[in-house]
């Protein structure tokens, strides 16, 4: 069995619009960007990294580069048994299943980074990643610290923690005393994965009860549940809750290996989950490593 493992937020990088120029699918899928969003988002990926980093930039850019990846790969020969993405890369995953089509896809990224920025006042919410302590220590270390929550579950070592600054802060020097061998801030717009953007999923709810969800040509691990779906109903639930419910990344590559997959692609800008991979004790070949340009 393959897997398809699609990238999330941080994947992004200034000149990823001139590096993805060079694969042939490119070109189709830059002009139904354009005229999708309304603005010419290659030049964005091309720009400064502070304004590409901007959540309603970095989501579209990534879901568009990851698509692309996606549609390489299969001109290459090589289709998914199952996919699952990280956080953002869950809506790429949908969009490549066939749940809904490229340009409905990007729409939904674009609005979900809008309704994420604006769900919270800029510079309020932050996160850290937690490395070198085992899940239940730092859940237990956090759990009387109001307004900090467990976000992303990454590997065995390290959990990202999300929340209000000071509370992400407090707990950061809480962890440290409790031997984290690392404590990380990431550099972030907001407390994704939590309470606190509760207004984003609402609007997401809203936006999502407008679109039609179709069955998946592959299963799909959920964030949420670490578990694989197929059913548009569940799906669209699911990917409703992961705007502020962990994501269970760990959980979904170990459900993916009872399952029988063999071998992991990670199809999109970067190697994030390549280096996830590692620390999850499965390779994950990059699709850079297999579709070759000039």
């Amino acid at each position: 069995m393959k897997a398809f493992l699609f990238p999330g937020q941080g994947s992004q990088y200034s000149g990823m619009g001139n590096d993805f120029a060079a694969y042939e699918e490119a070109k189709e899928f830059y002009k139904r960007a354009e005229e999708v969003l309304g603005f010419d988002i290659v030049s964005t990926m091309n720009g400064d990294d502070e304004t590409l980093k901007i959540t309603e930039n970095a989501q579209p850019a990534i879901f568009l580069t990851s698509y692309i990846a996606y549609k390489e790969m299969l001109k290459k020969g090589i289709e998914p048994d199952i996919a699952a993405g990280h956080s953002l890369g869950e809506y790429t995953a949908f969009a490549a299943a066939g749940v809904y089509d490229f340009d409905t896809g990007l729409y939904i990224v674009r609005k979900r980074g809008e309704f994420i920025s604006h769900a919270l006042e800029p510079g309020k919410g932050t996160m850290a990643a937690i490395i070198g302590l085992p899940f239940h220590e730092v859940e237990n270390a956090i759990s009387d610290i109001e307004n900090v929550w467990p976000a992303n579950y990454n590997d065995p070592t390290q959990i990202v923690i999300s929340g209000l600054k000071e509370a992400v802060h407090q707990a950061m020097e809480v962890l440290k005393e409790k031997g984290a061998r690392k404590v990380v801030e990431l550099k972030v717009s907001g407390p994704f994965h939590t309470p606190l953007i509760e207004k984003a999923a609402e609007k997401m709810e809203k936006l999502l009860s407008q679109i039609k969800f179709h069955k998946p040509k592959f299963p799909i691990v959920l964030n949420v549940t670490a578990r694989e779906s197929t059913d548009p109903e569940e799906m669209k639930r699911y990917l409703i809750e992961q705007i502020v419910g962990p994501v269970r990344w760990l959980q979904s590559i170990e459900r993916m290996k009872e399952l029988g997959v063999e071998q992991y692609f990670e199809v999109g800008p970067k190697t994030v989950l390549k280096g996830l991979g590692r620390k999850n004790g499965i390779k994950v070949i990059h699709f850079g490593e297999v579709i070759k340009v000039d």
